[in-house]
């Protein structure tokens, strides 16, 4: 139910452009994944996520990159940075950091295997396939774009560092 009063919310509000519908449709196919990963959370790590979750379907646009992006959300979930425990950190070219570390909510940042290789930062959410190292993750642009963070699919075999909220 909840999902389709979502759906008829974007359709009210006007998504008809293409970066409006393409959210969605991340959203839509991610739905299971998002929910889920928000119950099995740490009661910390729920906050964020659910802090993250709401800025993204407000369609939020935050001046700056992914970290700013994540740094305001965490912040408004009630965890600035003395809150934040850095749980792996190391340099971007390795050693990096294995599956079984990252947990719903965790601050990844990783190499962006999938844009030039350039280091990126973004919330992790589930495995899509572990085996693979194919991780869901709130993603945020930036880079002087109008766009709200999405839920994207990536490559986390380059994970060098990884920060979780704290109580």
């Amino acid at each position: 139910m909840k999902y389709f009063l979502i759906i008829v919310l974007f359709i009210l509000i006007g998504c008809s452009d293409r970066i409006a519908e393409k959210h969605i449709k991340s959203y839509e196919k991610h739905y299971n994944l998002i929910i889920g990963a928000e119950k099995r959370a740490t009661p910390a790590a729920h906050k964020v996520l659910k802090s993250t979750r709401h800025m993204s379907l407000d369609r939020e646009v935050i001046r700056g990159g992914c970290w700013d992006y994540l740094d305001r959300a965490w912040t408004r979930a009630g965890y600035p940075y003395n809150k934040r425990h850095k749980i792996y950190s190391k340099s971007k070219n390795g050693p990096y950091a294995p599956t079984y570390l990252l947990q719903p909510g965790d601050w990844v940042y990783h190499i962006n295997h999938s844009y030039h290789g350039i280091e990126h930062s973004g919330m992790f959410i589930d495995w899509v396939d572990k085996k693979r190292k194919i991780g869901l993750m709130l993603s945020y642009a930036g880079e002087k774009r109008s766009e709200p963070a999405r839920y994207k699919r990536y490559d986390l075999s380059s994970v060098y560092s990884v920060m979780r909220a704290v109580e």
